[in-house]
Order: C-alpha cells, then structure tokens, then sequence
C-alpha cells in the first residue's frame, strides 16, 4: 500500500495553499498528495465569488475571518507581485444614505478594532468627485480592498506546489478514512464515470479542506465524534452582468443587510473593467449553479439605492456560486472552524469548515495557520 506523509482533500484556493505552502516550508521528502473530485482545480467556491480583495472590516474582533482576512490582505498582495498574477488595487466605497450614518460609524469602529485603520470617511460632494455614478449620504473608503484574478492564483499555487512534489489526483472521492498505525487508511475511487477503479493508501496526517463537501467528508472518518461536524448551510449566491456603460473607479457596497448572511448585492469590477453585481441571498439544500433571470428585478430594486437608474432590462445573468455557512440568516454569524488534535483528539488530522468569504482573501493565512497546527500535531 502506498504512504504519503499528507494527503489534502479539496483543491479549492485553500487546499491549494495549504499544499503550496508545505511542499515550501517540509523536508523534500515529506510526500504530499492533494485530491479533488473534479478534474481539475478551483471548481466550485473558488472559482464562484467576487474574486476580492477583502480588507477585513466586517468580522467580529478577535474572530480568525478578522485576524487571517488583515494577514492574508498584505501576503496575497506580495503573492501577486512576487508571480505576476493579475490584480488591482481598486479601493472600496461603502456608501450610506440619509438615515444610515449610524450604521457606517459602526463599520468604522469594527474596523479599526480589527486593525483596519486606514478607512477614510468621505462626505456626498467627495463621494459624487470619486464616483460620478453613485448617490450616497456618506460612504466609507477602503484602500486595501482589491480584485484578483483567482484562476491565475489557484493554477500559480499548483504549479509552485508540483514544482516541489506535490502529486494532484483529479476525478478521485474519498470513500473512507480508517485509523492506521502510520496515521490513517484512505479507500478513494478514481477516473471518469465510464472508469471507475478503487484505490488504497496510507498517510501520516489528512487535511479535510473539501469545502462545501467537508461535512460529508468528515462523517466518513473512524472515530471522529458527530460533535465534531457542525453544519452547514448552503446559501448560494447570484450575480449579474451590466450591459450598458457605466464608469466605476471602486467596487462599491452598500451598508450590510440587517440579516447574518450577506453583504448586500454590490458593484464589483473584472479586470478588463466590466461592472458585475452580486451576490444574492438564498438557501439551497443542492447544487445548482443556474441563475434565475427573474431575478434582475430584485437586483435592480437593490442596485438603485445606490446607482439611480439601473432597470432589470440591463442585467444579464452572469454565475452563481454556494457559499457554505455555519449558520443561518437569523443566528449569530459564525467564525471560521480550523480543528485540530486539541479539538477532537485524533493525532494528525485537521478540519476546515465553514470557509466562506473572506476564504479567498485569507488562503495564504489560513495555509500558515494550518502549518503551524500540524507542527504541533
């Protein structure tokens, strides 16, 4: 039977980073195995979001989405520049409208609690300077805010993770994980649908950073308590396409929804400029990644509390993505779960659950904190 040190399951952006980041700071001969159901990586939350930058403002202080989103903002901005993977720097507006002030001071205070203290309030005559386009009271200005393009970052983490030895196994599903006395039996089946074929192996520690499918995954683990497995809610969320012209300099938000669950349906920008908005709020017990048309009114009726004008007739369904949270709209928002041997007592097994946004932001943060958990397991 073949033995790895380590096998990550997901190859999600953190996976991704989790490799990249062991296969730099292990002995070369520590051996790595990172495997995903899909054929290739970033598949599904990845690849399914605003691909921002966050700065880390919104978190609750103390909070490791507050304390990997500010660490994970400067090391994936140094990523960047270090391998030439598009992004920009573009700022964040998060605009307030009469009656709302009170609700931006908060942001400001969380913010600065969380060691973001470089957001500038800006009054409705600076605001119309900056964004032409946006009607607003009062808004927020965040500097580090960004977007990157997330597929480059995912394919430059693989590549620097196989250039050291990283072996990536597409199209496999961990069916079981047995205890073993070097660590841990995997029963995993593999190939295309037409070819189908078990296979084996051992590992000294297992990762689970499968994402949406994490709790699945964990249930499938000898002797790991239920206790250990919180649930999940899926929420998936919808985005939608400008088209007509529209000059934005910033991504632009507006003050968070009163529920636990989103942001609020706000501007982001690609990379060649075009303006997107998005995401949406609704829950979902599968996976399904077709966006409703009927649902541009709604995004219209959002979007013109802060960009007067936008009709339903100038959005144009763009994807959808799944976000898998701990908790539901009306519950406290929940932290990020990293678990490790002093959390459900198995020696060399770590658990990601509940890595939504900030996740894309956090990954390179959340790969040191991982590192460091399994350097004490």
């Amino acid at each position: 039977m073949e033995h790895f040190e380590l096998c990550i399951t997901g190859a999600g952006v953190i996976g991704l980073a989790i490799a990249e980041r062991l296969s730099k700071t292990l002995s070369a001969k520590y051996t790595i195995l990172l495997i995903d159901q899909h054929s290739s990586v970033g598949q599904e939350t990845s690849s399914r979001n605003s691909e921002v930058i966050h700065a880390g403002i919104y978190y609750p202080k103390g909070s490791l989405k507050a304390r990997l989103c500010r660490e994970g903002n400067a090391l994936l901005y140094n990523y960047c520049q270090q391998f030439e993977i598009a992004y920009r720097q573009t700022g964040k507006l998060i605009i307030a409208q009469d009656g709302e002030q009170s609700s931006l001071e908060k942001i400001a205070k969380q913010a600065n609690e969380n060691g973001v203290t470089d957001l500038r309030e800006i009054d409705r005559q600076t605001l119309h300077a900056l964004e032409p386009s946006v009607t607003g009271a009062h808004a927020l200005l965040s500097p580090t805010t960004g977007i990157i393009d997330s597929h480059g970052f995912m394919q430059r983490l693989l590549q620097q993770a196989e250039s050291r030895g990283v072996q990536f196994a597409g199209l496999t599903q961990v069916l079981e994980v047995k205890r073993h006395t070097k660590g841990f039996e995997v029963l995993c089946e593999s190939g295309d649908k037409n070819n189908r074929q078990t296979y084996r192996f051992s590992c000294t520690a297992f990762i689970n950073a499968a994402g949406l499918q994490a709790q699945q995954l964990a249930q499938k683990i000898e002797s790991l308590s239920t206790n250990n497995i919180p649930q999940v809610h899926w929420y998936k969320g919808s985005y939608f396409k400008l088209n007509k012209r529209i000059k934005l300099q910033h991504l632009v938000y507006p003050v968070p929804e009163h529920s636990n669950i989103g942001l609020g349906v706000h501007a982001t920008l690609d990379l060649a400029g075009g303006v997107r908005f998005g995401p949406d709020v609704e829950a979902v017990a599968e996976k399904d990644y077709a966006v409703n048309p009927m649902r541009a009114k709604q995004f219209a009726e959002a979007i013109r509390r802060y960009i007067p004008g936008i009709n339903s007739d100038d959005l144009v369904p763009d994807y959808a993505g799944i976000r898998p949270k701990l908790h539901r709209a009306t519950e406290p928002v929940q932290d990020f779960v990293i678990q490790s041997q002093a959390d459900h007592g198995i020696a060399g097994l770590i658990q990601l659950f509940g890595i939504e946004s900030p996740g894309l932001t956090a990954s390179l943060a959340i790969a040191q904190y991982v590192d460091a958990e399994l350097a004490q397991n």
